[in-house]
């Protein structure tokens, strides 16, 4: 997701407590960081459900444009503000036109890959929140590595689409690389103080590794059941 601040600036900022916000233990803290995930999440599964053949009836290139304004705004927005209420504001500004793209997403997959892919996604999160809570050295360490290796993924896969050249290899080092975002962005969170907005920000970088990884495994289990 574009940010006008730097990945690097952004978390650095979240280190400290200018305007002395009320601190949450780690408890409150982390139910808020699962809370804000899961509340995208379910609202992205109700778009899907309820909301199916009125997005699908935008055009293309306006449900595009959308996306990429909301997305970017939202997350500045989030990102900038050190209120909890506008963050989420922000939030709901990214996970609202994801649930868009999403929608049109699925259209094109049967229920079952669907339901393996939301199922393997849950578990594989689980999997990572629990190891990078057992390893959280390990796990902090990945940041400069996780960041190259998604770029390099970024740039294989932008000249195997100007080739027309597709790769289920690829696909999978990318979920991979998104898997273990997650407990690294899990790790970082941990690191902030724990303010409500802090909470609110480290949703928003979890909620999109896990929507990253979702739509990889679609991709995936698609093409191991053609």
């Amino acid at each position: 997701m574009a940010n006008a601040l730097s990945n690097a600036e952004r978390k650095q900022a979240r280190m400290f407590n200018p305007d002395n916000a009320a601190i949450l233990d780690d408890r409150t803290y982390n139910l808020t960081i699962g809370g804000v995930v899961l509340y995208g999440i379910i609202i992205n599964i109700l778009m899907c459900y309820y909301l199916a053949p009125v997005i699908s009836a935008i055009n293309p290139l306006a449900l595009i444009i959308g996306y990429f304004v909301l997305a970017i705004a939202g997350s500045l927005i989030t990102y900038r503000s050190d209120s909890p209420v506008i963050s989420f504001v922000g939030y709901n500004m990214v996970v609202l036109p994801v649930g868009a793209v999403l929608t049109v997403c699925v259209q094109g997959y049967n229920s079952f890959v669907v339901s393996q892919a939301f199922i393997l996604t849950a578990v594989i999160t689980a999997v990572m929140l629990l190891l990078a809570t057992a390893f959280p050295a390990v796990f902090a360490g990945m940041g400069r590595m996780l960041f190259a290796a998604l770029l390099g993924s970024l740039l294989a896969g932008l000249v195997c689409m100007i080739f027309s050249f597709t790769t289920i290899i690829l696909s999978w080092v990318i979920a991979v690389i998104f898997a273990l975002y997650i407990g690294y962005d899990w790790v970082r969170a941990q690191q902030y103080v724990h303010t409500l907005d802090n909470a609110v920000d480290s949703a928003l970088d979890i909620y999109m590794d896990i929507i990253n990884l979702f739509l990889r495994l679609l991709m995936i289990l698609n093409r191991s059941n053609d």
